[in-house]
């Protein structure tokens, strides 16, 4: 049986590879300008004053992942609301009260499920601001 033909990339048109990948540079630039456009990680709030006043308080309360309760906490996340919905209503993203110690695999997963991007991001759906 033959196979379907292989589709073009609608920025530059050229044909795809086998895996539906672009063969040509523009799937890098455009990664790279989304890249800039989010800015760095301090540039988005995260940084000496928020690894101090966040994170730092949060990991020391919750030595262990509040999730799975077995693997020490690594990360600090904002929850039950994101650091953007903080900010959104007035509120101080960098008061520990709004975080919870997470183990980088938790810390993933409710990363996933709560921000899906990418392929994954489902239409309708609001995106969450956390690390």
């Amino acid at each position: 049986m033959p196979s379907r033909a292989r589709s073009r990339c609608p920025r530059c048109r050229q044909i795809r590879k086998a895996d539906g990948t672009c063969s040509s540079q523009c799937a890098r630039r455009r990664k790279a300008a989304g890249e800039r456009a989010r800015g760095s990680s301090t540039q988005q709030g995260y940084g000496q004053e928020h690894r101090e006043l966040f994170r730092k308080p949060v990991l020391e309360r919750d030595p262990v992942c509040v999730l799975c309760g077995r693997a020490p906490a690594t990360q600090a996340d904002h929850h039950p609301l994101s650091r953007r919905e903080l900010i959104a209503q007035g509120l101080d993203p960098n008061d520990p009260a709004y975080g919870r110690g997470l183990c980088a695999p938790c810390h993933s997963a409710e990363t996933a499920r709560h921000q899906p991007g990418g392929w994954n991001r489902r239409s309708g759906q609001t995106r969450r601001s956390e690390p």
